[in-house]
């Protein structure tokens, strides 16, 4: 002991009871024996495992964001007129399961309505776009499961973070019966769903796919060095995802009451770059929810803010030389990734919103959320 230590051996007494730091005892750390097999730490945890398969899923709600806005493109939304979360995995397989389907549509007001005349051909069309979509959500909901009691029951899993885990599969679920009680709108009288429940559909798929991305980036870039140096930095790209946050879910009105099928000119609307009867409606609060020019005109200025609070955030990383490469990175791409989505959206607008151009404005608002966050994880890590 005297010659691993470097000093004398304490003498027997309470110092030796009680144990010294490091060395033994009740208050220090057992030392193992020469040779023994050091236990496993319970709850140890695979942080770079389970943010890959948070990746892998975080990719997956993205998907289904986008294959969302194209049924929602596309006007299939409302051919699959039953909700069976079990059973309705197995699509129809022959001409008369086709038929009952299509028999069943055409009871509901979007076939009355909108397409009466159309024959079963065309019906599987839009069918397929809306059966995907609703399996997506299947094969992501078991994508999370399996793993998720795999890491929990294998103890690869850190205890802290499975309460956060369970509870974005609760909001997965939640997000399930959301999209039925979404299409349940259009069942009803008009062939059209709810606007507030699409934005309420897409605003809930959003959170749970930055929630499952910003978990991911918590393991593989643990910390918060960064927010303690950079405080008022990283508050200003904390900013950032709040903000593509509300542009998203404008996003969401604006395509509920088909918005930009009016007012196809950029920069002015109707020849003016604020148009008038914003406010039509009354009470006055009501414009921003209901009133076609007023949602676009709302989007297209939160777009400004948007770009220019990027400009900001952008400018401060480049110009603080202790930002580091990591973080100046993240903030070129999330400025890429801004410029190319209000290119997306004017292009949108301009050409009358085109299915394409439309699916890849929705599938640049994802990117641009994604790279808001990783750039606030970044400056948070340090």
């Amino acid at each position: 002991m005297t010659e691993r230590f470097g000093g004398a051996a304490p003498a027997a007494g309470p110092a030796v009871a009680g144990g010294m730091p490091g060395i033994g005892g009740r208050s220090g750390r057992p030392q193992a024996r020469p040779g023994a097999v050091p236990a496993a730490r319970p709850w140890a945890g695979s942080p770079r495992a389970v943010a890959l398969w948070l990746f892998v899923v975080a990719a997956l709600v993205a998907g289904m964001v986008l294959l969302g806005g194209v049924t929602r493109l596309t006007h299939s939304g409302l051919s699959m007129v039953q909700w069976h979360p079990i059973s309705g995995v197995v699509p129809p397989l022959d001409r008369a399961a086709w038929q009952a389907e299509f028999q069943a549509y055409q009871h509901y007001p979007e076939y009355r309505d909108v397409n009466d005349g159309m024959n079963l051909r065309d019906f599987k069309r839009i069918f397929w776009f809306e059966y995907a979509h609703r399996l997506l959500g299947r094969v992501i909901g078991v994508v999370f499961a399996l793993p998720f009691l795999w890491f929990l029951f294998s103890r690869r899993l850190d205890r802290r973070l499975a309460p956060r885990l369970a509870g974005i599969f609760v909001l997965g679920a939640a997000q399930g019966a959301l999209g039925w009680y979404m299409v349940e709108s259009g069942l009803v009288s008009i062939p059209a769903v709810s606007h507030f429940r699409l934005t309420a559909h897409l605003g809930l798929a959003i959170v749970i796919f930055a929630f499952i991305l910003w978990t991911g980036l918590e393991l593989v870039w643990p910390g918060s060095g960064g927010a303690r140096r950079r405080p008022g930095l990283r508050r200003g790209a904390l900013a950032l995802p709040a903000l593509v946050f509300l542009q998203m879910l404008l996003g969401g009105l604006t395509a509920g009451l088909h918005a930009g099928l009016t007012d196809n000119t950029w920069p002015l609307m109707a020849g003016r770059f604020i148009p008038a009867h914003l406010f039509p409606l009354t009470p006055w609060w009501l414009n921003p929810l209901d009133t076609v020019e007023t949602v676009q005109f709302d989007h297209r200025m939160l777009a400004y803010i948007v770009l220019i609070s990027v400009l900001l955030v952008w400018w401060r990383v480049r110009v603080r030389p202790d930002a580091g490469r990591r973080v100046r990175i993240a903030a070129d791409l999330v400025l890429a990734a801004v410029v190319l989505q209000v290119s997306l959206g004017i292009a949108t607008l301009l050409e009358v919103v085109p299915v394409p151009l439309a699916a890849m404005h929705q599938g640049g608002a994802v990117l641009l959320l994604t790279t808001t966050l990783v750039l606030a994880r970044a400056l948070s890590a340090g």
